[in-house]
Order: C-alpha cells, then sequence, then structure tokens
C-alpha cells in the first residue's frame, strides 16, 4: 500500500512541476494582491504594520482558490480518478496524498516568501515569527477543507465560482484566529491559545477530511 501511495506522490509532484504556468498563478498573485494593497491605504508604516497579517492571510487563501479547482480535475477527465476507486486503494488516503501534493507545490512557496512581504508590509520579528506559525499550521487547514469542496465540484463545468462562494464563508473562523494570533504578538502578548484552536481545527480536518473527500468523489462519479 505504501508502495501505490508513494507513486502517486512522486506521479503527482511530476505532473504539477511540470505545468510550470499554473504553478505560478498562486505565487505572483499572491505577491501582486500584497504590492497592491500599500498603494491603496498609503505607505505609513504604522497602518501597513495593523493591516499586513490580514492582508497576508487574506491573500494566501485567495491565492490557494487558484491552485485548488486542479487537485483532482486533470485525474477526473483523464479517467485516472475513476482507476484509482477500482483498483481497490482507499481513496481516504489518496486524498491525503494529494492533498499533500497541492500543499507542497501551490502553498509552500507562498510560505518561503512570506519573510520579504513581511518586511514589505514593515512586521515586526515578533509579528512575523507568529505569523509563520498560523501559516504552518493553518494552510493545511485550506487544503484539506478545499479538497472536500473540490471532490464535490469536480465534475461540474467552470465550478471554480461555486468553489469559493461555497469555501470563503469556511476559512473566516481560521482568518480570525490566525490575525488574532499576530496581533497579540504585536502587543508582546501570548498567542499560543490561536494556535491552539488553529491545531485544534486541523486535527479535526485530518480525521473527517479524507473521509468526506472520498465520499465527495464517489458521488461526483456517479
Amino acid at each position: 500500500m505504501m508502495s501505490v501511495l508513494m507513486a502517486i506522490f512522486k506521479r503527482d509532484m511530476a505532473l504539477a512541476f511540470r505545468q510550470r504556468a499554473e504553478l505560478l498563478q498562486p505565487m505572483m498573485f499572491f505577491v501582486l494582491v500584497i504590492s497592491l494593497f500599500p498603494l491603496g491605504v498609503g505607505p505609513g508604516p504604522d497602518t501597513l504594520q495593523k493591516i499586513g497579517p490580514g492582508v497576508i492571510w487574506v491573500a494566501a487563501i485567495l491565492s490557494s482558490l487558484l491552485g485548488m479547482e486542479r487537485l483532482f480535475r486533470d485525474d477526473y477527465q483523464d479517467g485516472s480518478l475513476e482507476q484509482l476507486m477500482l483498483s481497490g486503494a482507499p481513496m481516504a488516503l489518496v486524498s491525503v496524498v494529494k492533498v499533500c501534493v497541492h500543499w507542497i507545490a501551490s502553498i509552500l512557496p507562498l510560505i518561503v516568501l512570506s519573510p520579504l512581504l513581511a518586511l514589505f508590509l514593515n512586521l515586526t520579528v515578533e509579528m512575523y515569527w507568529a505569523l509563520l506559525a498560523t501559516l504552518l499550521i493553518g494552510t493545511p487547514l485550506l487544503s484539506l477543507v478545499g479538497a472536500v469542496a473540490v471532490g464535490l465540484t469536480v465534475g461540474l463545468q467552470k465550478g471554480g465560482v461555486l468553489l469559493a462562494l461555497l469555501l470563503l464563508p469556511v476559512f473566516v473562523p481560521l482568518l480570525i484566529f490566525a490575525t488574532a494570533a499576530v496581533d497579540a504578538a504585536a502587543m508582546q502578548l501570548p498567542y499560543s491559545a490561536h494556535l491552539g484552536l488553529i491545531g485544534a481545527m486541523l486535527l479535526l480536518a485530518l480525521a473527517l477530511a479524507p473521509l468526506a473527500i472520498a465520499y465527495a468523489l464517489r458521488v461526483s462519479q456517479s
């Protein structure tokens, strides 16, 4: 079973990095959105520091949605998804592998870029470390929850708009806790409780999302 899952991981990683244009879209969108905010609200350092965490998190959520639609799209269109279901491999584990590939290919580069953008928005060192912690814990939650919606809409034409409408309200609690953690760090206050809440949501998603993704894919195939 591990060899099958590893083969799926290697195949999906190779396909993801072969499609470089689609791979760069979330990164370019992430950088452009954050770069435009200082032009709109002014270059005042205090203003940028206040809105910076929220701007980075909103940009990360929107950027993740750009690459979310293709999570199962190509496999659905070429019939690979149906073959995976017929192969007997647990779809819950297969979905976890595909979510990991999506996080590594589409979201991890955004986290790597975040130090430069944090300096651009005048975040302090304490604020950046809090932001990095929330991104590392919270962005896998984006991929897991998003994959459930992708599984439900994979068979629809132009399902990207519907996907955004389904997911954006769901991500609001994560956005609130993540920005609150960075705001607490800015005031030299402990933010472990905020990280604990985000971690609890991630653990719940890890327990339930793979089963929900597998069920959603079966519904889409039927």
